[in-house]
């Protein structure tokens, strides 16, 4: 009952992800429909429920576009889990400010990037210049598509990329 389930608003949007639980309790009380059932069934004693994979809302819901949360996992993904001074791929990573904080850097998108331990020691609290350090990829927001947003799920339900693709 841990599942995920895509939630598709009524013109087909992706708007959320709940768990299954979630997802059959909007299909009983008629505020979802089933969309995919790529799972099997749930039988209880007297009756036999699909397991949902996608659940369209039956009246559509106005809600902002979500924006992706600066967070240390979120940046973590951003830069694809590489230290973006050196380019390594390790399990020891930290956030780096490009121009640290007490020098006036914000805690932003764009100056916010994946950092190895070896690599943030040396470049300390100065800036890239007087560290002698550059950076491989310039740090962007991430965008906030459908694709990006709920495509961490992609690897375990790949029935979800058509839905995902086109927002």
């Amino acid at each position: 009952m841990s599942e995920s389930v895509l939630v598709l608003n009524a013109n087909f949007e992706p708007i959320n992800v709940c768990n299954l639980q979630r997802a059959i309790g909007l299909i009983l009380t008629n505020r979802a429909t089933l969309v995919l059932n790529g799972r099997g069934e749930i039988h209880t004693v007297n009756r036999v429920f699909p397991r949902p994979s996608i659940i369209r809302l039956q009246h559509m819901v106005h809600r902002p576009r979500p924006k992706v949360k600066l967070t240390r996992r979120e940046v973590f993904r951003r830069d694809n889990y590489t230290c973006q001074y050196c380019g390594r791929r390790t399990n020891d990573l930290t956030v780096d400010h490009v121009v640290p904080r007490h020098m006036g850097g914000q805690h932003t998108w764009t100056n916010v990037v994946t950092a190895c331990a070896a690599c943030n020691h040396r470049k300390g609290g100065r800036t890239l210049a007087e560290a002698g350090m550059t950076l491989l990829r310039q740090p962007t927001e991430p965008p906030n598509t459908a694709l990006y947003i709920f495509g961490r799920h992609l690897s375990e339900y790949a029935e979800w990329a058509p839905f995902l693709s086109g927002w």
